[in-house]
């Protein structure tokens, strides 16, 4: 018996692109930077033999996740992909491709005392970052909706996957201090499986 789309449950699988090829303590949120091709073929095999049929896979077009999708989709050319701008990571403006160290305290301090209003470097504040992946998620509930009992997978990155925590825990009106913000992220090339609520 399939459940209905009102009794039904489904799941989001938040995906991390792997390692990026970018050098250490270098900050590229929206920097369009590759990944390794190797480590993203080992991903895309393994997430290939977990995911069930019929999900819907949406993706950052950050190539770092394109080339993830890309390969997950020569492997399950069942499932269905789109691109979706609202999974991008966050645009640090005028730090994107400088190191932390560049950077500077002084601005990293202001960042973290405004963490959900400031816009770091001129780019993105998180108060945007947290509506857009929550648009996204929107969108995800009304696919499962329409579809049944089907799972989601977002090929994404560690701070779509924290707005994610942030999001199903504390709501998208409750604006985070930094040190309230979630740390944990799926690694390199790695997974967690989520409600879809």
């Amino acid at each position: 018996m399939t459940p209905s789309p009102a009794t039904a449950s489904s799941r989001l699988w938040l995906v991390r692109h792997a390692a990026p090829l970018v050098a250490p303590g270098t900050c590229y949120g929206a920097l369009d930077v590759p990944a390794d091709a190797q480590a993203t073929r080992a991903a895309a095999e393994r997430l290939a033999t977990a995911l069930p049929p019929g999900a819907r896979v949406a993706h950052s077009t950050l190539q770092r996740c394109e080339l993830l999708a890309h390969d997950l989709q020569a492997l399950r050319p069942d499932l269905t992909f789109a691109p979706d701008t609202r999974l991008r990571e966050m645009d640090f403006g005028r730090w994107e491709g400088q190191t932390w160290d560049a950077i500077g305290k002084s601005a990293i301090d202001a960042w973290v005392a405004g963490f959900a209003t400031h816009a770091p470097g001129g780019g993105e504040s998180l108060a945007h970052m947290l509506h857009r992946v929550a648009a996204a998620l929107q969108t995800a509930r009304e696919w499962r909706n329409d579809q049944g009992a089907m799972d989601v997978v977002w090929i994404t990155h560690a701070g779509v996957a924290r707005c994610v925590a942030w999001l199903q825990e504390r709501g998208e009106s409750a604006l985070p201090r930094s040190e309230d913000w979630p740390v944990a992220a799926p690694g390199w090339g790695e997974w967690e499986i989520r409600e879809l609520a």
